[in-house]
């Protein structure tokens, strides 16, 4: 029995194995933002359509109503008859005296009195609808989502990658941050981008960022020790995924690699070359600043090889090339391995922000 219950706590632990219910405030869909005022008239809308509808149904059936004087029912008195049916539970001036008109008032009209009241008092429930709301989106989502790029830690170097993919173009819903700070899940919410909340160190949390079914992996830790688990877990789970990881240390990038990293880029030793060199050619930097600004200015991009530029040499193109890459593998512009240009190869080249592909040719 012991055993039995310790294995069921132990299941119910699981994020992935959850309902999509229990998931909401770990898990966060974005959803479209509307303002206070049309929220509540959308709401005023509604109850004056129940309101409408029920005047209709005893206005059609008025034959079956008496009031207390034994008089029919003129529009004004199925109006009023109406408006306290739905917002009270009615004075007893007016009744319904025939089979018929009973089975509207049980079958009709008390149903519209319960969603009168519902719409009336719907910020008390807008709690439970937001809810029910982002369950539903949640379940949608995990259900959906295909080929997005997970991005571990929303600090400095995660904000900076997401401002990145952003200005290039990528929708926020094809980004999901995972981080454990509520306050910088908060903010990547606010730029419309799916949110996980919990440590990417666990194998359950990366799952139901949906890790196993992404195109692409950001790991953006603030501990190289950090990063290299999270690569682990990463690489078990989505063995096709491209991972892309950050380091302080260079001496950890074999770790990372071996981990299962396609791509490793060393944060602090970057930024002390910059520093460097600022020190004694600053349009440097700011020529590097410029090509790793999304927003303007240059940008190092990636296309296909015209079939017009097969055969030919990567040197001697409109386009300014630095490198080709070739069978997954890059190779720098003089190599002689690339020297002639082959159908399949891709174009690492620079461009203006914002202009399309070969718009700086001629």
């Amino acid at each position: 029995m012991p055993g039995r219950l310790r294995a069921r706590f132990s299941r119910s632990d699981q994020l992935t194995e959850r309902p999509d219910f229990a998931l909401v405030g770990v898990l966060r869909v974005p959803q479209e933002q509307t303002s206070p005022g049309f929220a509540i008239a959308r709401r005023i809308g509604y109850a004056f359509a129940a309101l409408i509808l029920a005047v209709l149904l005893v206005y059609l059936d008025r034959d079956g109503y008496r009031d207390s004087q034994g008089s029919e029912l003129s529009l004004l008195d199925c109006i009023y008859y109406a408006t306290v049916s739905l917002s009270t539970t009615g004075y007893g001036d007016i009744t319904p005296f025939t089979p018929q008109a009973r089975l509207i008032n049980i079958l009709v009209i008390t149903p519209l009195r319960v969603f009168f009241l519902i719409v009336l008092v719907g910020t008390t429930l807008s709690a439970l609808t937001e809810s029910s709301r982002q369950a539903f989106k949640i379940q949608r989502w995990r259900r959906r989502v295909r080929n997005h790029t997970v991005v571990i830690g929303y600090g400095t170097k995660g904000r900076t990658a997401v401002d990145a993919m952003l200005g290039d173009g990528v929708p926020p819903s094809e980004i999901v941050v995972v981080d454990t700070d509520p306050v910088v899940l908060e903010s990547a919410a606010g730029q419309g981008l799916v949110t996980v909340q919990g440590s990417a160190t666990k194998s359950d949390v990366l799952r139901l960022a949906g890790v196993q079914h992404a195109a692409a992996v950001i790991v953006a830790a603030n501990r190289d020790d950090t990063a290299v688990l999270v690569t682990l877990s990463a690489r078990e789970i989505a063995p096709r995924a491209k991972i892309v990881a950050a380091i302080r240390e260079s001496e950890n990038t074999h770790l990372l690699r071996q981990s299962g990293a396609d791509s490793v880029v060393i944060s602090s030793e970057t930024a002390g070359r910059l520093l460097g060199i600022a020190t004694t050619t600053p349009n440097v930097v700011e020529m590097i600043e410029d090509l790793l600004t999304p927003e303007a200015g240059f940008a190092i991009a990636e296309r296909d090889v015209d079939p017009s530029e097969v055969g030919g040499s990567p040197r001697h193109l409109k386009d300014i090339v630095l490198a080709v890459v070739r069978d997954g593998r890059m190779w720098r512009i003089g190599s002689p391995e690339v020297d002639a240009l082959e159908a399949n190869d891709k174009l690492l080249y620079i461009r203006l922000v914002g202009s399309p592909p070969g718009a700086m040719r001629g």
